[in-house]
């Protein structure tokens, strides 16, 4: 089968496309053929070395966690699913950018009539990060929360879900998103210089949570408008959050089955809106990773084995 690898670390130009040799099911695993593939901000960092000490790679390095495809093979001890079942989910042997893939079944859940599989495909990291991100600064009805980074594939997710627990939600982001954050009933606000000034008037001058998916200093302004550090949650800036008092809930937080599969029927009912960037072959996994680390996609990047 073909799978993306690289041997050291590096920019895009260390990815390769490469055939390796197909995997085998053991006990309580699956072999998924693997239709669609989300991209993360996360194995950029891997991929370059700047988490080595937290997240080494032994080399060659497959990569990829979200999946979603059909069940091709199973392994001994198999609960739940059976050749042909369409499924999406996730690993983390790094090894879901690929053709076929292993997977434990506990870390599978069906996927939903009407749910479309570039969504499926790239909903596990995203989706959960933004589950985690919304628990932690716990909405309320009434309450106004503001979201950094909010029509990124984590943003997008997170004021969505705060809306749904009957916060009023503004999101902070570039003009040419601020017409989808308003179909979604968010209160569009531009970031650069003078954003808290405009988060203060959208407010109305009372901010009650703030949720970080961007970094660059979000926490020190949610600190500055005056919100509790215990509802002020980054997935980014974790030395500021350490700093003030922040949480910093996020991917791992609330990494489990039970939520995708929560978030994926909300997906598949059209109840949660899940923007896809771009799609791209598994040749073109360089270009997808461009796209993403120019840090302008509206919504996940997948690639199609």
């Amino acid at each position: 089968m073909r799978a993306v690898r690289f041997h050291g670390y590096g920019g895009v130009e260390v990815l390769r496309v490469e055939e390796v040799a197909r995997p085998v099911p053991g006990p309580g695993q699956v072999l998924v053929e693997v239709r669609a593939a989300g991209i993360q901000p996360g194995e950029v960092m891997i991929r370059e070395g700047a988490r080595h000490g937290r997240w080494p790679a032994t080399f060659p390095s497959g990569q990829g966690s979200d999946l979603a495809g059909v069940v091709a093979e199973t392994g001994p001890e198999v609960r739940g699913f059976a050749v042909g079942d369409e499924v999406l989910g996730f690993t983390h042997r790094r090894a879901s950018h690929a053709e076929y893939v292993v997977v434990d079944d506990v870390n599978l859940v069906s996927r939903p009539k009407g749910l479309d599989w570039d969504v499926a495909g790239s909903l596990y990291v995203a989706g959960t990060t933004a589950y985690a991100t919304v628990f932690a600064v716990d909405p309320q009805p009434g309450d106004t929360v503001v979201v950094s980074g909010a029509a990124g594939g984590v943003g997008a997710l997170a004021v969505q879900l705060a809306r749904r627990r009957g916060a009023t939600v503004i999101g902070l982001a570039s003009e040419r998103n601020h017409a989808w954050l308003t179909d979604h009933g968010v209160v569009p606000v531009s970031y650069g210089a003078g954003a808290a000034e405009r988060v203060r008037r959208a407010a109305d001058g009372r901010v009650d949570a703030f949720i970080d998916t961007h970094g660059d200093g979000y926490v020190r302004m949610a600190v500055d408008l005056g919100v509790r550090p215990d509802r002020i949650n980054t997935i980014r800036d974790w030395s500021a959050a350490g700093e003030v008092g922040a949480r910093t809930y996020g991917e791992g937080s609330a990494a489990c089955a039970v939520v995708l599969g929560e978030l994926a029927r909300l997906a598949g009912r059209g109840e949660l809106d899940v923007p896809i960037a771009g799609s791209y072959p598994l040749e073109r996994v360089r270009d997808a990773f461009r796209e993403l680390e120019g840090r302008h996609a509206q919504g996940k990047i997948v690639l199609r084995p």
